[in-house]
């Protein structure tokens, strides 16, 4: 398939939402529409993750930021222009637009501009800015060629945009620009600052029958699904009325936030199964509850 046709396909199926490995010149990415909360969090099932991470969102070009962070301060900005196109990653606050799965509940974000042609073509005909972890499952290498990624992830991903090896082939180097003096992380998602925690203590080993334990007690209810009648004077969040675990995941993050703000005594959880991205909301679910006792 010539390129341009290659690309035109990945970018029709980002915009429908799909998800598409491509290459940047550090690793191949796993990209979907970063305005997309379902999109995101088919990569994390696909990647089979046991956790959430903040996703690095890849625009074209450094204008684009101004729709997906508050402000880019002087240093960031020598930064920009002395390094992207680049394998750097910078983190700022980010605008309230970024779906919550992207920075996994953090207030900010981490964007860079990719030094590859095909990336950038890429996220200029998805018109949309493009959020991609590694295109690997779990505890797998990163990928450098599109065949590290038909070998790791075979047909779970919509496409394959093979632009040959990339030519770095380790993950950019991340600087985050929050504190006054800006801060070198580790090349890596997972050393990002600490995820988001509520403030209300969350509970996770409840049951219908022990809920008259906290009858004395303001308590809100984070429900995987639609709820029983006798549990609907509570203030409640569904994370997903049909059961989806995709949808629970993209809403996740949003739902704790706004019972969080209801200056509630508690928070009961009920569990998720632990298949697929169940996994990866239970770890945050438990996170949350171990930091409330």
């Amino acid at each position: 398939m010539k390129k341009d046709k290659a690309i035109h396909q990945a970018a029709d199926i980002i915009q429908r939402g799909g998800i598409v490995a491509f290459p940047t010149e550090t690793v191949y990415g796993l990209g979907a529409d970063a305005f997309n909360p379902l999109a995101v969090a088919r990569i994390f099932e696909v990647k089979r993750r046991p956790y959430f991470d903040p996703l690095i969102v890849h625009v074209a070009n450094p204008s684009k930021m101004r729709k997906l962070v508050k402000e880019i301060p002087s240093n960031a900005r020598k930064l920009i222009e002395k390094f992207w196109p680049g394998p750097l990653t910078i983190v700022l606050l980010k605008e309230e637009n970024i779906p919550d799965i992207v920075t996994a509940g953090l207030p900010t974000l981490a964007i860079r501009m990719p030094n590859h042609p095909m990336a950038l073509a890429l996220i200029e005909e998805s018109k949309c800015p493009i959020a991609a972890p590694s295109a690997n499952p779990f505890g797998y290498l990163s990928p450098t060629t599109a065949e590290h990624v038909r070998d790791q992830l075979g047909d779970q991903v919509d496409f394959i945009l093979d632009g040959g090896p990339c030519p770095v082939g380790v993950e950019s180097t991340i600087v985050s620009f929050l504190e006054e003096k800006p801060m070198l992380l580790r090349p890596a998602p997972g050393m990002f600052p600490k995820h988001y925690a509520p403030r209300t203590p969350i509970v996770l080993d409840w049951s219908e029958k022990n809920l008259d334990l906290y009858k004395d007690k303001n308590i809100g209810l984070l429900l995987f699904q639609e709820p029983k009648d006798n549990l609907k004077s509570q203030s409640v969040e569904i994370l997903s009325t049909k059961g989806d675990l995709r949808e629970a995941a993209a809403n996740l993050f949003a739902a704790i936030r706004r019972l969080d703000a209801l200056n509630l005594d508690l928070i009961i959880a009920e569990p998720i199964p632990e298949v697929g991205l169940g996994r990866a909301i239970m770890d945050r679910l438990r996170r949350a509850a171990s930091r409330g006792k």
